[in-house]
């Protein structure tokens, strides 16, 4: 861990770790039942946005008829919303949320408002993980493996294949920052410590790619920009089992992780199994970076810029509240992104990484400024 335990281990944290008064309590949960409400139909909203518009823009009555099957006068119009936008659009509200939650898990688990999968290294992991599992099935042959996400790169497991790759390599160097994480004297130590493992992952991908076929690291090439497009509808179960399995985990730490957030003595005199929560947090954190990252590709900013924009959202660090705020906004914001990624009216697609970095950061600046830990030149 870093040091000793900071007074306001992330940023937006409630100042004091005694509870607040009945007063302040009721006015704090009346607050965050409406920001709840709001992101809720926010939401809805940018999901029938983003059913609808793209290089063909379609009207309400044509979407909505497509949805429910009524059928329209162009059933061309029908597979385009219901075989391309509506799992797009599911797959970034599930992504948004993922990444977010993980985000928020890696920040309580470090106590550290910069903590986040892309820059701890962790999304690199998954992605190692997933080059090994593509360039052995494209070392074996196609006719062995079921296709997995990467065009038709030959995956041993098919998709499921991916996810597990993904998520063993997100844990293993989750697992290694938070070991690592013992010995770092800083903040900024802990962060390059990270960012140097996720260096090196990336250095240990691109002398795989060197050595598979020139289509397979084409493919996977493209698939590092990011993209919600390349989920098929009858994928979308196992990303949404997966996904919704990973955020109740998250929803069931909700307790343990406000311990954890004021240190581990607190927590340890509060009655929590600290040992047992950070494997539970680790755990959790890699299947949601994992997963994500198998199906949509390496994601960067949404980790650390949607549970900051959450905790402001609500004004609290409960993590009972934060954990659903945290993850509605994820929807909302990987929706937000991916109608930005597909501009209406024009047929040119935006790589989605570049979309969320020009959405996270501002965010990041924004929480260096605010940080008094920073700004006190603590690390």
């Amino acid at each position: 861990m870093t040091g000793a335990a900071p007074r306001h281990p992330v940023a937006g944290a409630a100042p004091s770790p005694v509870p607040a008064p009945d007063r302040s309590a009721q006015r704090s949960g009346g607050r965050a039942a409406v920001v709840l409400g709001v992101l809720a139909v926010a939401a809805v909203l940018l999901f029938a946005l983003a059913v609808s518009t793209g290089s063909v823009i379609i009207g309400p009555a044509r979407t909505l008829s497509a949805l429910f099957g009524v059928g329209s006068p162009d059933p061309r119009l029908d597979l385009l919303v219901t075989d391309l936008r509506v799992p797009r659009a599911v797959t970034a509200a599930l992504a948004g949320a993922a990444l977010g939650t993980a985000g928020l898990l890696t920040q309580t688990l470090f106590r550290n408002p910069l903590a986040e999968p892309y820059v701890l290294g962790v999304s690199a992991g998954a992605g190692l993980g997933v080059a090994l599992i593509t360039t052995l099935g494209a070392a074996a042959g196609a006719t062995a493996f079921a296709t997995g996400g990467l065009g038709a790169a030959p995956v041993p497991g098919g998709r499921l294949g991916m996810v597990g790759a993904a998520a063993v390599g997100a844990a293993l160097v989750l697992g290694l920052v938070l070991l690592l994480s013992r010995f770092a004297r800083s903040v900024t130590a802990l962060l390059v410590i990270g960012v140097m493992i996720g260096s090196a992952i990336t250095a240990v991908v691109s002398l795989l790619l060197v050595w598979t076929d020139p289509d397979t690291a084409q493919q996977f090439l493209m698939w590092g920009l990011g993209s919600v497009s390349g989920v098929a509808r009858a994928e979308l179960p196992v990303l949404g089992v997966i996904a919704g399995a990973g955020l109740l985990g998250v929803w069931l730490l909700a307790k343990p992780l406000d311990g954890l957030l004021l240190g581990d003595d607190y927590a340890r005199t509060a009655g929590v199994d600290v040992a047992r929560v950070r494997l539970g947090v680790l755990i959790v954190a890699a299947v949601l970076a994992g997963t994500v990252t198998a199906f949509c590709g390496p994601i960067g900013f949404l980790g650390i810029a949607v549970p900051h924009l959450a905790r402001m959202a609500v004004g609290t660090s409960r993590h009972r509240v934060l954990v659903p705020a945290t993850a509605l906004t994820g929807a909302v914001v990987g929706l937000a992104c991916a109608i930005a990624a597909h501009p209406p009216g024009v047929g040119t697609v935006i790589p989605l990484n570049v979309v969320t970095s020009l959405v996270g950061a501002p965010v990041v600046i924004a929480v260096l400024l605010r940080s008094r830990r920073l700004g006190g030149g603590a690390w």
